[in-house]
């Protein structure tokens, strides 16, 4: 921001001193901004104002409808697209009566103009200021402040009122990121999405429209029209957006109104859930989406058109997790590529760096990232140096895509590595303390152009400030040197086939009386708390089936509600009746003394060989008399069999097949020698590799070899699970894609010297026990 327009906003803003006591500090911008509108529209119309009189003089007679006058009266604005027919302006509203001059004055603003201030509600402010004896002085204040043309151009303009929006969201707890993304971000972004347009940088009379679905004050439109402009003069550039903000749409529209945009084409709303240019495809597209905002209130829309439309609508690709929605903003924009046939489109995305790499393989994000790579339309990502927004000091990245990659780019994808391109700003705005200037920007988009390698190269940046509070170290760590550095990979070289690691299960199973004791008690929710329910009253009762008393807690109900009011808060009231009714007790006493009787039968040694549990038990049971159904066997199974490492393999299944080890079918043993064997799997053995994909090579035999080199020679009796496949091609392994952007630019600081760190201990001991000597003394 230059002087001119700092003081420009710093004028603007003192209209706060005239609000304070009367009004909130939070509500200062809502009146500031649309009074330093309407100054801006009454300088720009000054110069017609005369002839759009007089023409509305002629037409008035005609008794036309409103929409045939404006189209007629706008024939005398010189080119502007808005007008205003009171005789009047802000010079001339008087004291008296001037709460219905100024009403009357922006009611004789064309209709699109007239809309921008009722999205600020000013006439609610109007009456408001007119209360507190403040309307008259505020006006007058307005007045003096030149906006003219002439003095302040329109992109300077929208720096002033980007410096008005940012001193508003700071007194009332917004944030400035949410209404504009700060000018060199855009100036960049803007850069790479239309630097290799040739016919739009020097065709004369050439077309061609510009999208933002979170248009916010209209900066990315202002900046790519700009753009386009001073390298072309005679090109033709069509602004579209949509915003949710209406203050922040209000501005943009304002804005485009005043550059003689077409004003219906930027719409108010919620771009995800009603898209209100759902039909239109568009050349360029720049956005800056909110970070990690979730998507949870419009989550029924979203999976409405994810499940019921699929590709047909914008989000078949996938579905990110609901809280961040900044991809589904780009699966949005590539549903408005214009179509390649038609000359083909570019996107410019500004995301964190969630959308990297958040989401294994098979997650949304991972799709999303999938279908963007195989669709090869992506073209460069670069990574921008941190505290760059208003609103957040995190890392963030420019995202190019495009459907018309030139035939260099096909199948590849270029990172950019300018996380050190950026100066410190004298003043910090918000939490931007860093900025990048024309040089920084330049050497981006050379890289980009150029679409080279570039190994990590010193830059002739200032080290960072150090604090010199309290003791310096005499061995300070070396600080690493500021790179510039950019690396092209193929699209393949993101993906990765997950594929799950099997180990077999191993248990051993003993009747011991500790084991068949736990019984007593369910297994679940209620295990802990029926522990101590029956070391409290379950003293008195008798372990027989047909005890009169066992399990019987009609005594105690409320002592026991209490106890677990306090101590298991988490127990719902279904759960607390199972605890009180005496079945539930019974139920498991029964099962209890059953163990006790099959105990007699099978002793209480272990035994390390489960597969045979299911045959002992049974013959146990037969010698007993006793019938177990399939609840009770599996009761206590659970209660006396336990994981193992050292035991036999539990088998699930004897194949006739051949054997084939790398996917569980293996050579039996003992008993099932000379038979093929699949073993159970243990869940909390259970692992997963990514093995790199390679479209030149078959899926099994990639696998494999990954198998052999890198799992069996660690765990020899491990298996990869054949049925966990891919949705789409149905191979073995499912496919994820993730773009580890700093694993690529990782630059290793070998940590200092052992001496080093002790000479500083030594230092700082000796700096200690002078100091604790002269407290002594």
């Amino acid at each position: 921001m230059t002087q001119t327009t700092n003081n420009l906003a710093s004028d603007s803003w003192a209209i706060a001193d005239l609000l304070r006591g009367d009004f909130k500090q939070s509500q200062y911008g809502r009146i500031i901004l649309p009074f330093c509108l309407l100054r801006r529209l009454e300088c720009v119309l000054e110069p017609t104002k005369e002839a759009v009189l007089a023409e509305q003089q002629k037409i008035q007679a005609m008794n036309l409808p409103e929409e045939a006058q404006e189209k007629m009266i706008l024939r005398a604005t010189g080119g502007l697209s808005f007008f205003n027919t009171s005789k009047m302006d802000l010079s001339k509203l008087g004291e008296a009566g001037i709460k219905a001059n100024l009403e009357s004055y922006i009611q004789s603003f064309s209709k699109d103009a007239r809309q921008i201030f009722e999205y600020f509600n000013f006439a609610e402010f109007i009456g408001q200021l007119n209360d507190a004896n403040l309307l008259y002085k505020v006006v007058q204040k307005v007045r003096t402040i030149d906006l003219g043309p002439k003095a302040v151009s329109n992109h300077d303009m929208g720096l002033v009122f980007e410096e008005l929006i940012r001193r508003f969201a700071e007194g009332s707890n917004e944030t400035a990121g949410e209404h504009f993304t700060p000018r060199d971000i855009v100036r960049l972004t803007t850069s790479l999405v239309f630097m290799e347009d040739d016919d739009a940088l020097s065709r004369p009379g050439i077309i061609r429209t510009i999208y933002d679905p979170t248009a916010g004050t209209g900066g990315f439109l202002s900046s790519g029209m700009e753009y386009v402009h001073e390298l072309n003069p005679k090109a033709v550039m069509r602004a579209y957006g949509q915003e949710l903000n209406p203050e922040s749409y209000a501005i943009c529209k304002a804005d485009m109104l005043i550059k003689g945009q077409d004003v219906s084409n930027i719409k108010l709303g919620n771009t995800l859930t009603n898209d209100q240019l759902f039909a239109d495809k568009f050349d360029y597209m720049l956005s800056n989406p909110p970070f990690g905002v979730d998507w949870k209130k419009i989550e029924q829309e979203i999976n409405d058109e994810h499940n019921h439309k699929g590709f047909d609508g914008r989000f078949g690709a996938g579905l990110p997790r609901v809280s961040d929605g900044s991809l589904l903003f780009l699966l949005h924009l590539i549903s408005k590529l214009r179509d390649s046939a038609d000359g083909g489109a570019r996107i410019g995305i500004i995301l964190n760096g969630s959308p990297l790499f958040t989401g294994g393989a098979g997650s949304g994000e991972s799709e999303i990232r999938r279908y963007i790579l195989e669709a090869d339309l992506l073209e460069a990502i670069v990574a921008l140096p941190t505290d760059m927004f208003y609103n957040t000091g995190i890392s963030t990245y420019v995202w190019v895509l495009s459907n018309k990659k030139t035939k260099a780019r096909k199948g590849l994808v270029q990172l950019i590595n300018g996380v050190n391109l950026c100066g410190k700003m004298r003043k910090s705005l918000g939490s931007k303390r860093n900025v990048m200037d024309d040089s920084d920007i330049a050497t981006i988009t050379k890289c980009f152009g150029d679409f080279e390698v570039v190994d990590a190269r010193e830059l002739d940046k200032p080290a960072e400030q150090k604090s010199n509070r309290g003791r310096q170290s005499a061995n300070p760590k070396t600080e690493a040197a500021k790179t510039f550095a950019a690396k092209i990979f193929k699209t393949h070289e993101f993906g990765y086939r997950r594929i799950t690691i099997e180990r077999p299960l191993r248990m051993s199973y003993q009747f011991s009386d500790e084991r068949i004791a736990s019984l007593r008690f369910e297994s679940g929710a209620l295990n802990a708390v029926m522990q101590w329910t029956y070391a409290e009253y379950g003293a008195v009762w008798i372990d027989a089936e047909l005890s009169a008393n066992y399990g019987d807690l009609s005594n105690h109900q409320d002592a026991i509600r209490r106890y677990i009011k306090l101590h298991f808060a988490d127990l719902k009231e279904k759960q607390i009746k199972d605890l009180l009714d005496r079945h539930t007790w019974c139920d498991q006493l029964a099962i209890m003394l059953k163990a006790y009787r099959l105990q007699v039968t099978i002793g209480s040694a272990q035994f390390d060989d489960m597969n045979a549990f299911d045959d002992v038990l049974a013959k146990a049971a037969k010698k007993q008399g006793i019938s177990l159904d399939a609840k009770e066997k599996k009761i206590i199974e659970a209660a006396v069999s336990w994981k193992n490492p050292d035991a036999q393999k539990v088998i699930k299944k004897i194949h006739k097949s051949k054997t084939d080890p790398i996917y569980g079918l293996f050579a039996g043993e003992g008993d099932n020698v000379g038979k093929t064997v699949e073993y159970k799997a243990d869940g909390d053995l259970r692992d997963a590799e990514n093995v790199a994909l390679d479209p030149s090579k078959n899926v099994n035999e990639i696998n494999e070899a990954y198998f052999k080199k890198e799992v069996q020679p660690h765990v020899p009796d491990a298996w990869i699970d054949a049925s966990k496949k891919d949705s789409k091609d149905q191979q073995i392994g499912i496919v994820g894609y993730e773009i580890p952007f700093n694993r690529h630019f990782y630059q290793y600081q070998p940590p200092r010297d052992l001496a080093e760190i002790d000479a500083d201990l030594d230092a700082v001991s000796a700096e200690i026990m002078k100091l604790l000597q002269e407290v002594h003394s």
